[in-house]
């Protein structure tokens, strides 16, 4: 019995260390980098792969330690990582503690101002923008650009008159986070899941007439559904994508950050931009321009 008790402590120490592990020397003392992320395009497939997976994976392996996943959603992962239980009507608040999950966030994961409150980002891992999204058939015609990012955005937002328009409370397709949430436009909040790939097979269902969609999933949605639907305009400015950490994390983020540079400089996340996403440097060639492997030095 006393040799059971010692070995259920030793186990139950083990279990709250690696649950309280905060930074780079305590996740390296519990020997696992747990990856919280959320299946999304192309960064997160949910069949273990995708670019956030592969390049957590190298980083874990960079580190000497256990990759682990751990699946979560859009309106738990940030909790999810700090440990903090948030409500987030009337605007994100917290109320309570939750356990801590995972030691970073990796799905495509956009820089949200709303979000920095709560996390700190690494540098810069994948371009995006938020644009409104047609089927192929749809009476709604692609505005004509106009030179001016501000005003094609501003006659975007009026197409959205046109239609019901699919949007998602959490994610970076949150109608408040452009303005659109009380302009008596007919959204819908997509609430069958928190998964953003099924918002396009939702509107060539016809359950909507159009979807608010980022690029990186428009990319991975023209592969699979070439010519069924029609980009309308922007909805949002250009905006970056980062893998995120606890503010109580500062070294991991610091050698999160060495080691991206490294494999940008190697050609490892050419590589892999190429191999997920192989139309980024079309939709983006100026950030993709000086990154080795995708047609710059």
């Amino acid at each position: 019995m006393k040799r059971f008790l010692r070995f259920a402590a030793i186990a139950l120490f083990a279990a709250v260390g690696c649950a309280q592990a905060q930074d780079l020397s305590d996740i390296k003392a519990s020997g696992v980098l747990r990856h919280l992320g959320i299946p999304y395009a192309n960064f997160v497939s949910g069949n273990g792969d995708g670019l956030d997976v592969e390049i957590t994976q190298l980083f874990a392996k960079h580190l000497g330690v256990r990759y682990e996943y751990v699946k979560t959603d859009w309106k738990d992962v940030i909790g999810d990582l700090t440990g903090k239980l948030i409500e987030a009507k009337p605007e994100p608040h917290e109320v309570g503690s939750r356990p801590i999950k995972g030691d970073l966030i990796g799905n495509g994961f956009t820089m949200l101002e709303a979000r920095k409150k709560w996390v700190d980002y690494s540098d810069p891992t994948f371009p995006t923008s938020v644009w409104l999204v047609a089927r192929a058939d749809s009476k709604t015609k692609p505005i004509k650009p106009s030179g001016d990012k501000q005003k094609d955005i501003a006659t975007t937002k009026t197409l959205l008159s046109r239609g019901s328009t699919f949007v998602m409370e959490n994610s970076c397709l949150d109608p408040k986070l452009y303005d659109i949430g009380s302009k008596g436009y007919q959204l819908k909040f997509y609430t069958l899941s928190s998964n953003l790939n099924e918002l396009i097979p939702a509107v060539l269902k016809g359950d909507a007439d159009m979807t608010l969609l980022d690029v990186p999933d428009i990319m991975v949605a023209m592969q699979k559904w070439p010519g069924q639907f029609k980009i309308i305009g922007p909805i949002s400015d250009d905006q970056l994508m980062g893998t995120a950490f606890r503010k109580t994390s500062p070294e991991l983020r610091a050698a999160f950050n060495s080691f991206l540079e490294g494999i940008k400089k190697d050609g490892t996340y050419g590589k892999l931009v190429k191999k997920y996403y192989p139309m980024s440097p079309k939709f983006y060639p100026d950030y993709f321009k000086n990154v080795k492997g995708m047609g710059g030095k």
